[in-house]
């Protein structure tokens, strides 16, 4: 009896991986055409699964719920609730805290922060990584970046993740990056993105791995409820989501530095009784 129990998980290690191999295989040995013509038709099944017309037509979204925080070792300190605006393609803005007084803004290639300091541009460095993550945000590749000329697929065969079976579907832009996808076989909603880039000046390879579980539909659109994000094995970003509004038309001045600056006018008051009330204390 024991040794059936021994054998049994060796046959089936045995029989994944030759199912694996086989099936890596078989992606190797398709013509670039038909690797191609897989890949394209995986995501064309992703785009309807997550909600087809309704998904693509999706011009702005309102979120909120709690993210992780993060020390430099990787270690979780700590959660903050958040309200996220999102206005497609490249406006964004993120109120922290239950004041909701701790503001990042994005626009374009612009960016502001809003602190008791008051509003400050966004370090360049920071701006950069925004940009950055929009190329490689999985919404903007399905919506909009599969379409740009260069872009190159490949079909990367079959795979168990997170303990589902999945199709890799593999995407390369112009500009050096390889973004997988691993989609489930039985829903078809992708479950992690992994994006590898490298630096042109140091050839260090950099990769970043996201995960999205817990869908749910949302005004016909499947929404993950919970995403996660590992930079070369380091957690660095853990999101709960509580709520998702799509469409509910933002106003594009919400993403500006004068909305920044007039809503700290008013907030100014209210940090200087704070700072009072703390003196009092003390």
């Amino acid at each position: 009896m024991r040794l059936t129990r021994l054998l049994v998980p060796g046959l089936l290690l045995a029989g994944l991986l030759f199912a694996r191999a086989a099936n890596t295989q078989d992606s190797q040995i398709m013509m670039p055409a038909q690797s191609a013509a897989k890949a394209k038709q995986l995501l064309q099944e992703t785009i309807q699964a997550l909600g087809g017309d309704s998904y693509l037509g999706v011009r702005d979204v309102t979120t909120n719920g709690r993210l992780g925080q993060f020390g430099h070792s990787g270690d979780l300190t700590g959660y903050v609730v958040f309200w996220d605006y999102n206005k497609l393609p490249d406006k964004d803005l993120t109120e922290f805290g239950s004041k909701r007084n701790i503001i990042e803004a994005y626009n374009g290639d612009q960016g502001w922060s809003m602190d008791r300091g008051g509003v400050s541009d966004m370090p360049e460095g920071s701006i950069e990584q925004h940009k950055e993550d929009l190329k490689t945000d999985i919404d903007m590749i399905l919506r909009f970046r599969i379409k740009e000329p260069g872009m190159s697929f490949r079909y990367g065969g079959t795979d168990v993740v997170e303990l589902k079976q999945v199709d890799w579907v593999e995407l390369a832009d112009g500009d050096g990056r390889t973004i997988r996808l691993a989609i489930a076989q039985s829903t078809h909603m992708p479950i992690q993105e992994r994006v590898e880039t490298r630096d042109p000046t140091y050839h260090t390879r950099s990769v970043q791995t996201t995960y999205f579980s817990n869908y749910h539909p949302i005004q016909g659109i499947q929404s993950p409820f919970q995403v996660s994000r590992e930079r070369n094995g380091m957690k660095i970003f853990q999101a709960f989501f509580d709520d998702f509004k799509y469409n509910t038309s933002l106003n594009d001045m919400m993403f500006t530095k004068q909305e920044l600056e007039n809503r700290y006018a008013k907030m100014k008051d209210k940090y200087k009784g704070d700072k009072n009330k703390k003196k009092e204390k003390d």
